[in-house]
């Protein structure tokens, strides 16, 4: 192996769910990795296996709480000093705390969680980025969540800390630019890992349809190499619920998810898969006369040669959504029907 032209990455996290699988990504990549969590023996059996398989030179295990104060420093200080330059940040590790604010959670666990979520996070950013703004090359990836875009009842600080993630993010986008430095959001759904196990959330009614964190991991690393802003993981019925943060009143939204994140009554689930791809549907639905709405708007307000020249063009175009629209099925009244009633039923 070349290893003057073989890259690095640093994956917190990496013991388990997301991190784990992405850790995979990577080294089927070639990549070394400098892999971090708390739980050391099964991290080292990660690399183990990760090194073998994939003939990398290097599987590094660093044991590290990410939520003690300056542990971000330090992690950033044992790299420096075995003369690792990471070419690849994940900031994947995150833990999330489940309970009514006010009367029912820990203070405790709530200071190590936004120590975790957000300072650790930006810590190790601080610190690996301004070192690959002075090569001018590298790559972030920072675990954010569909709840960056709306409030969680319930989980209310883990919220807090994730749309923190996302703006963060997403102001960095702006800031980087002009260099060949990318960072990107993965904005993952309720996944199959340890997170809600570990939140005390294990019985809430959203455990009933958690995605694959292959699938999530797979999605994130994709955006990641493109050097995408964020990537929504899955497909159209993930996209939906950051549809919905935009038309839905926060009020809404809040009453939509506490009732994902109150406990489970034995009762039907509360979308099952027909009725989010139904919901779906109608919400794609909702933004295309919302668009359509803004695009005849502007065309009142053109001369009457633009209007003529843009109408010949969406007549056109009108032309070719009807033969997608028929192609896909020819009972969309009975979707939207259907999709009005899911949220109905969930803000119920």
């Amino acid at each position: 192996m070349n290893t003057e032209t073989v890259k690095t990455a640093l994956i917190t996290g990496a013991s388990s769910g997301i991190g784990r699988e992405l850790a995979k990504l990577f080294a089927k990549d070639s990549y070394n990795l400098v892999l971090v969590s708390r739980g050391e023996d099964t991290l080292q059996q990660l690399a183990d296996e990760l090194k073998q398989k994939h003939n990398l030179d290097k599987a590094l295990v660093i044991k590290k709480d990410l939520a003690r104060e300056n542990a971000a420093q330090e992690l950033y200080n044992e790299v420096k000093q075995k003369g690792i330059t990471v070419d690849v940040l994940v900031n994947d590790a995150g833990v999330g705390v489940h309970g009514i604010f006010a009367t029912e959670t820990d203070w405790e666990k709530e200071s190590a969680m936004i120590h975790l979520n957000t300072i650790s996070l930006t810590h190790l950013t601080k610190l690996f980025l301004k070192d690959m703004v002075a090569r001018d090359e590298g790559k972030i990836l920072n675990l954010a969540s569909i709840v960056s875009v709306m409030p969680s009842p319930l989980m209310a600080v883990y919220a807090g800390t994730k749309a923190y993630v996302y703006n963060f993010t997403q102001s960095l986008v702006n800031e980087l630019k002009d260099t060949n430095v990318t960072i990107t959001a993965l904005m993952p759904n309720a996944t199959d890992t340890d997170f809600f196990r570990k939140a005390g959330a294990e019985n809430a009614r959203v455990t009933e349809q958690l995605d694959d964190p292959t699938m999530v991991a797979r999605d994130g690393y994709k955006a990641l190499m493109k050097g995408e802003s964020k990537v929504i993981a899955g497909g159209l019925v993930n996209k939906s619920y950051e549809v919905l943060s935009h038309l839905l009143p926060e009020e809404a939204l809040a009453a939509m998810m506490r009732k994902y994140m109150e406990p489970k009554d034995g009762s039907s689930p509360l979308m099952s898969k027909g009725t989010q791809k139904q919901l779906a549907w109608g919400l794609g639905l909702v933004v295309v006369g919302l668009v359509g709405y803004s695009i005849l708007n502007t065309i009142n307000n053109m001369s009457d040669y633009d209007k003529a020249k843009y109408r010949y063009k969406l007549n056109r175009a009108s032309r070719g959504a009807k033969r997608s629209i028929h192609d896909a099925g020819e009972n969309l009244s009975d979707t939207i029907a259907s999709a009005k009633a899911s949220v109905s039923s969930v803000l119920a």
